[in-house]
């Protein structure tokens, strides 16, 4: 997509960063995620802190600008802001769900600041328990908040780049293409080849798949 038409989509602007600033809080951080939806692979949580002086121009939410822009802000923002970031893994998304991987994976990325922020912007509707500092939610923060759109760039580029390394280690699944998203392909490969370490079992169409493996293994007992 091109930035143009990037920047016509998209309302991101610094107001909410502002206002908690004039509240009282002057370091603000965005937090995101990346890779709630795959099938397989972690979730990622970043956090993100702006410096008010220094935004890279174009930000906006990790959606709807392309590869080569997320690469290249990416890249600016590791330069220009205060960045951090933390898996959710598949052992704990099995293991406590999807929602409360991520949130736990939220709160490490704010922990993981250089410098702990004064408040942060949470994209979506809950707040990870335990924050150490005040913390806001905000439902399409991605869209409206610099700070959160800046944080969703993070996490979406760290994943990808991970999803991409591991098709060198598990080949025949075409995750360097969907990263682990449930595209066709991937149903299609799942079917063929079974999980592999990097499924998420709690998932769907992964545990579909294990729950029709051990009904034909007790037809082949029979």
């Amino acid at each position: 997509m091109a930035h143009a038409e990037s920047q016509t989509l998209v309302a991101a602007d610094y107001a909410h960063e502002r206002a908690l600033v004039a509240a009282g809080f002057p370091r603000v951080a965005g937090v995101d995620e990346a890779g709630r939806g795959p099938l397989a692979g972690p979730v990622v949580a970043a956090a993100v802190v702006l410096g008010p002086n220094a935004i890279p121009d174009g930000i906006a939410d990790s959606k709807i600008i392309s590869a080569e822009e997320r690469e290249a802000l990416f890249e600016a923002l590791c330069g220009s802001a205060e960045v951090s970031f933390a898996f959710g893994s598949v052992a704990a998304i099995d293991r406590i769900n999807i929602l409360q991987a991520t949130l736990a994976a939220m709160r490490r990325a704010v922990i993981g600041l250089p410098q702990p922020p004064d408040a942060v912007i949470i994209d979506g509707k809950q707040v990870p328990a335990n924050m150490p500092c005040e913390a806001r939610p905000l439902v399409d923060g991605d869209a409206l908040s610099l700070s959160v759109a800046a944080a969703s760039i993070v996490a979406k580029v760290i994943r990808d780049r991970l999803m991409m390394r591991c098709e060198e280690s598990f080949s025949g699944y075409g995750l360097a293409s969907h990263k682990g998203y449930s595209t066709k392909a991937h149903q299609n490969a799942l079917a063929e080849l079974g999980p592999c370490r990097l499924h998420r079992r709690s998932f769907g169409r992964v545990a579909a798949w294990f729950e029709t493996q051990g009904e034909l293994a007790l037809d082949a007992d029979q």
